[in-house]
């Protein structure tokens, strides 16, 4: 695996992780709120970096990549699609796949809404959310998470950790390894909460985005997700001109980590199918 630096929007620097063959189809993975590259673990330890090239980034405000002050850094879609464009430019292969996770489907419909589609091969999101501050934003929140926000955001360092467990307690269906939870609480605790508290405060709307989004989408949602209710993958599926949907049954806000064969198997075929490898 590789270690890069790209620079995004307004000189924020953005740590990515690479791995796979330079020359393959990209995809390009986007993280969550509050998370990290190193939620994509299983991706990059598995088969897929046989056939594919996958890139993994610190979204700003997140891990390793730069937290630049002012809430205005982090509610700016010029900004966020910026930083995708930065590392599509700089590592990208050829037209990228977009796999976006919970907000970093956000991410990628802010791409989509100022860069167009014309770079790219397809879009995956998975247990995810397209706007904030909107009625349909509102509707496709989980009542647990929407519960905790202001926990996440509190400058209280005792109890910003206790909220984090809670918020990863609600991050998978059922409880993952020690091992595994310790790293998924290590990468959560760099995420600052006045970074927090700015991506939950920025409103805005993607639907017509779907609606005019002219390459294939596939959305991935588990039927126990206490973060983005269920309902929000069909929700979307029917915006898109040609939207797909796979519900996993059983499984939390986080198929990739609680079923990645099933996922790494599905990613694979969209992916194959929409760069025509």
């Amino acid at each position: 695996m590789e270690s890069h630096t790209v620079v995004g929007g307004e000189a924020t620097e953005l740590r990515v992780d690479a791995a796979g063959p330079p020359d393959a189809p990209t995809v390009l993975l986007v993280h969550g709120y509050s998370q990290s590259r190193l939620c994509w673990y299983e991706q990059f330890d598995g088969a897929l970096t046989e056939e594919f090239r996958l890139l993994a980034p610190d979204l700003r405000g997140h891990g390793d990549s730069g937290k630049p002050a002012g809430s205005e850094r982090y509610r700016d879609p010029e900004l966020w699609a910026a930083d995708l464009r930065a590392v599509i430019d700089e590592l990208a292969t050829d037209d990228p796949v977009l796999v976006g996770w919970s907000y970093g489907g956000l991410v990628v419909s802010d791409y989509l809404a100022v860069e167009g589609s014309d770079d790219v091969a397809g879009a995956v999101l998975v247990g995810a959310i397209t706007e904030k501050g909107t009625d349909a934003a509102a509707e496709i929140a989980g009542e647990e998470f929407a519960a905790m926000l202001d926990d996440l955001e509190t400058r209280d360092a005792e109890a910003s950790v206790d909220s984090l467990r809670r918020f990863l307690d609600i991050c998978t269906a059922e409880p993952v390894s020690p091992r595994e939870y310790h790293l998924m609480l290590g990468y959560n605790a760099r995420c600052p909460p006045r970074v927090r508290e700015a991506l939950q405060a920025r409103t805005g709307a993607n639907a017509d985005t779907l609606r005019e989004l002219d390459v294939p989408a596939l959305f991935v949602h588990g039927s126990a997700d206490r973060v983005v209710r269920p309902r929000a993958a069909r929700h979307h599926a029917d915006l898109v001109p040609d939207g797909e949907v796979s519900i996993y049954d059983g499984v939390g806000h986080s198929p990739f980590l609680e079923e990645p064969e099933r996922f790494d198997r599905e990613l694979r075929e969209f992916a194959k199918r929409v760069t025509g490898e």
